[in-house]
Formats: structure tokens, sequence, C-alpha cells
């Protein structure tokens, strides 16, 4: 599976594949009927606990990695990540965030754990 991780701010494109936002919380300024969304996985997302403690700061970017691994590696985690693999129609996936910083998001960690 071909995975990619956008902003949700982001033009759509048509060959971004199932689209999905992967944040829990919905994002700032964006309409839901204006969000070209094929689903919306919150539980996928880290907790608000370890978001809150990352707060996207890039020092903290490993341990937050292994953290977030480690909340997915519990049952609902893996609950999460197979009903995200489920909602993907063709071969490509495109992991949807509002995060400014893509590059230390925690989709980036979720496309890693995916592509595994």
């Amino acid at each position: 599976m071909n995975i990619v991780v956008k902003r949700i701010y982001n033009q759509s494109s048509h060959n971004d594949g199932t689209r999905v936002l992967v944040d829990r919380i919905w994002p700032r300024g964006i309409r839901k009927e204006d969000a070209e969304l094929d689903d919306w996985n919150k539980d996928v997302a880290p907790s608000t606990e370890l978001r809150k403690w990352y707060g996207h700061d890039p020092d903290k970017f490993d341990e937050f990695s292994r953290r977030y691994h480690d909340e997915l590696a519990t049952e609902a985690g893996r609950q999460a990540l197979q009903e995200l693999r489920q909602c993907v129609k063709g071969k490509r996936l495109t992991l949807l965030t509002a995060a400014k910083d893509v590059e230390h998001s925690h989709p980036t960690v979720l496309a890693q754990i995916l592509s595994e």
C-alpha cells in the first residue's frame, strides 16, 4: 500500500486514494461537508494525554513515537489500526492531519507502522 501524509488544509488531489483524517479533534476552519474525506478515524490518533505531553515539540519526537507505538500495541490500538486498514479502497492511502509540522506528527509514525 502506498501511504501519503498531508495536511487537511491542502488541496485534495485526484490521486489521493482513500482520504482519512487521523486526528482526534476536528480541524479548525474546515467544514465537514468540504473536507473530502472517506473516513475520520479518531481512535487511531494518540491519546489526549500523549498529544498534550508532546505539544508538537520536535525534540520530544523520538519519545513521542515510542509512546505512540505503545498505545497502538494495545487491544484498542490494534482494533483502530485494523479499522483503518479495512476502510482503504485501492492501493493508496492519504492520512490527513491538521498538524503544521507533518514530518514530526503522528500520521508520519502511523504511516511507518502501516508500511511494516
